[in-house]
């Protein structure tokens, strides 16, 4: 009787502790706003490019309606899924503290299935800066479906510049005529997608966007890179981009005639209207491309009369050089307020010790007769249950912890669910190398890293000596240039199921791309989130409880 009583005192006082820890869990949060937000997904007819397509719409916008909020708030998104297809929506740069479960790739996620509804409950965790949100199911980030994510820093902090006198997002990339569905057709089918048709301004092909100033004030511009296949290159008539924000990070403030925006990456420049009043060119062209395409919007003074005499600001060089000095110039503000990644205490990153080296290889490859891209040799396909779920549920056969490697193998590409496995706090090196041709951009999802160097040729422990271990800037998105590398520096302090991922989506679509398990076997709420009681079932999971006793 007496071990019986114990062992009754002992499950009451665990579930008094739990139930404490869910109320502190709450009351911290509570102190927090909370921004709702209900969203219809349809497809619709749209005419970017002049030619009819199938849009993804939200509330019937295309782009979808901007998210506008404040350190720490918390997210409340509530979507319908209206489309014949399942649907998933994810959110670029936003970290998901704790909280893979909100990711939205199907690394993560059930779809929402046709006719279905989930519910995104997000908080924006110590970031500021611009983002952007796009449907990652599918081919859909082709057919539209993004909108802008504007995170202010909190009332009483200081920000490295005055306030400015308006606050605009600009939402730019390539698109194509062809419907996402035919896209996703020639890539299914072993073929390279075609040049892209265009380039986009929120939503609109040349002259579709309007943004009116007032002569003499200053203004600032959030710059995203919402396409699908190149980079891009921005510039304005007659006007200066003093660069302030990279990726929600506080950047040394640097002065640039244009700035290279490649695949998945967003900026923030202030802008003085502080020329005679007239009409000045927004232009917007690829980088690297033959040909190069070209898109533009207006910087429209208020008491202008006219276009401005002067000559549209010519497009930088083809040669990488320019593009690479530039990006080893932009530098983290160390004296500016705001929340930070901050790793085992310290803000001097680089004098923390790395205790893992990760190398990472892209390559093309046929697979099987088709058109595939690679990490180390391994092209990934998507299981038929979300890993996160598969993981969390311990269901067995849908992944294989450490099969993505830690390098470069050199042998044939093969296709494999490829997971790499890693452990909570440890502070890893990861190096991007690129033997292509081409530029690629890199996305990890619930990380902000430092880039600490990038260079031309073969990386070797010898570059180390050409890091910037002293203010190279924090971001989410970064570039390798061709016959290149690009290392970064990354706490591992965000336990979840995270993808790691090409934002070329067709090299995305046909392999290139991993998911990264950040383990901690303490097994707490301190760590990591339990799964929402609201999380969709599907693939073997179907059937469970999302909370089993």
């Amino acid at each position: 009787m007496g071990r019986m009583a114990s062992s009754s005192s002992s499950a009451l006082l665990l579930a008094a502790a739990a139930a404490l820890l869910a109320s502190l869990f709450l009351l911290a949060r509570a102190d927090d706003p909370y921004r709702f937000y209900t969203w219809n997904i349809t497809f619709g007819d749209i005419y970017p490019l002049g030619v009819k397509q199938e849009g993804i719409l939200i509330n019937g916008q295309f782009p979808g309606p901007q998210i506008d909020a404040v350190t720490n708030d918390n997210i409340i998104v509530n979507v319908f899924n209206n489309l014949p297809v399942p649907f998933l929506l994810s959110w670029q740069g936003i970290q998901q503290r704790r909280s893979s479960w909100q990711d939205g790739v199907y690394g993560t996620n059930c779809p929402i299935p046709p006719g279905g509804n989930f519910t995104y409950n997000m908080q924006f965790k110590d970031q500021i800066g611009s983002y952007y949100y796009f449907p990652s199911l599918l081919f859909h980030k082709a057919a539209g479906g993004y909108g802008g994510i504007r995170v202010l820093s909190r009332p009483r902090i200081p920000v490295p510049f005055d306030p400015p006198a308006g606050d605009f997002t600009i939402l730019a990339g390539d698109w194509f005529k062809l419907n996402h569905t035919d896209l996703k057709g020639i890539l299914d089918s072993g073929n390279d997608l075609p040049f892209p048709d265009g380039l986009l301004i929120n939503g609109q092909g040349w002259n579709g966007n309007r943004f009116t100033v007032d002569q003499g004030k200053t203004y600032r511009f959030r710059v995203s890179n919402v396409g699908i296949a190149t980079s891009v290159n921005i510039r304005i008539q007659g006007h200066s981009l003093l660069l302030v924000e990279v990726e929600g990070s506080h950047s040394m403030q640097s002065t640039f005639t244009s700035i290279d925006i490649h695949l998945g990456q967003s900026y923030s420049f202030l802008v003085t209207a502080d020329q005679p009043p007239a009409d000045y060119s927004i232009i917007v062209s690829t980088r690297f491309t033959t040909p190069v395409l070209t898109t533009n919007a207006i910087l429209h003074y208020s008491n202008a009369n006219g276009a401005a005499t002067i000559p549209p600001p010519p497009a930088p060089t083809v040669e990488i050089d320019f593009s690479l000095n530039q990006a080893r110039s932009i530098r983290w503000n160390l004296t500016a307020s705001g929340p930070r990644p901050n790793p085992q205490g310290s803000y001097h990153y680089g004098l923390v010790n790395t205790t893992r080296t990760i190398r990472l290889a892209n390559s093309r490859a046929t697979i099987n007769g088709k058109l595939r891209y690679a990490v180390n040799s391994i092209s990934f396909i998507p299981a038929d249950t979300p890993l996160k779920v598969a993981d969390f549920y311990n269901i067995p056969g849908v992944f294989t912890l450490g099969s993505m490697p830690d390098n470069p193998t050199g042998g044939g590409a093969y296709l494999q669910t490829s997971v790499m496995a890693a452990n909570m706090r440890e502070y890893v090196e990861v190096i991007f190398e690129n033997a292509e041709n081409f530029v690629q951009s890199w996305h990890i999802d619930g990380y902000a890293f430092w880039v600490v160097g990038m260079d031309g040729g073969q990386w070797t422990p010898a570059s180390r000596q050409g890091y910037n271990l002293r203010d190279a800037i924090a971001r989410y998105t970064l570039q390798v240039y061709p016959q290149s590398w690009t290392a970064i520096y990354m706490p591992l302090d965000n336990v979840g199921m995270w993808n790691v991922r090409s934002e070329s989506w067709a090299r995305q679509y046909l392999g290139q791309q991993f998911y990264l398990r950040v383990y901690s076997p303490a097994n707490s709420w301190r760590d990591e989130n339990p799964i929402p009681k609201n999380a969709l079932l599907c693939g073997r999971a179907s059937g469970r409880r999302t909370r089993p006793l």
